[in-house]
């Protein structure tokens, strides 16, 4: 992830390191995000911190794999922008509301693919599938649930109609609840996409989640603590 191909004792040191203040710290965050964006009414105070949490997933899912220190840096001032982007948004307006949650989405969106090229990296020079590996697996799709609920709201304001049937508002929380019932297949019906685009981002939602489950997750789950083949350069052949 650094841009250097670890030796054999590089990642057996890798594989030693605790799991908790990488992919765990991100993991809590990511659910203290969610807890906020459900339980939260929709005010600039709260925009600021879901902003401010969206940048810190971001930086601790680059933290977390290793990437190179320019690259966290670039994600650093990226972060950093957006949210004094909100926090001028709050105080001196200008800023539309579906245009902050569409930056919110931007930066969310950098952290998934980040995190699954960690889990493979560490799988493949650690020979083992840990806890670590499923906290991140978990941390990957709950950003994407985010990730739909922050696109979700980018389309109700920029669309030429509500993104709910029937007037519901597509709040912060009601763009979150919708998210995760699709992802999960739950389905209650209370929220319904009314536009084709929110049909068609609905179905794909629904089909990524289902398959990162039936794949990913339980792959990962299923063979937690198990031994797994390691290349040839990770055993020093």
């Amino acid at each position: 992830m650094n841009g250097e191909n670890p030796t054999g004792a590089e990642s057996e040191e890798r594989a030693k390191r605790p799991g908790l203040p990488r992919y765990g710290l991100l993991l809590l965050v990511t659910l203290l995000s969610v807890g906020v964006q459900g339980i939260t009414e929709s005010t600039e105070v709260s925009a600021i911190i879901i902003t401010g949490l969206s940048g810190a997933m971001l930086l601790l899912a680059l933290r977390a794999v290793d990437v190179a220190p320019w690259l966290l840096r670039i994600a650093a001032v990226l972060a950093v922008g957006i949210l004094a982007m909100s926090i001028l948004r709050a105080t001196a307006g200008g800023i539309g509301e579906g245009l902050a949650r569409l930056m919110n989405a931007a930066v969310v969106a950098f952290a998934p693919p980040a995190i699954a090229v960690g889990v493979i990296h560490d799988i493949r020079h650690s020979g083992k599938i840990r806890l670590e590996a499923v906290m991140g697996v978990l941390s990957l799709y709950m950003l994407l649930g985010m990730l739909f609920a922050f696109i979700y709201g980018g389309v109700d304001q920029f669309g030429s109609e509500p993104f709910f049937a029937g007037g519901q508002p597509a709040t912060v929380s009601n763009c979150l609840y919708f998210s995760f019932t699709t992802m999960a297949t739950v389905g209650y019906g209370d929220f319904v996409a009314a536009s084709d685009v929110g049909h068609t981002l609905a179905v794909f939602e629904m089909m990524t989640g289902q398959i990162y489950l039936v794949t990913v997750v339980a792959l990962i789950v299923g063979n937690l603590g198990r031994s797994t083949p390691r290349p040839r350069a990770a055993r020093g052949d």
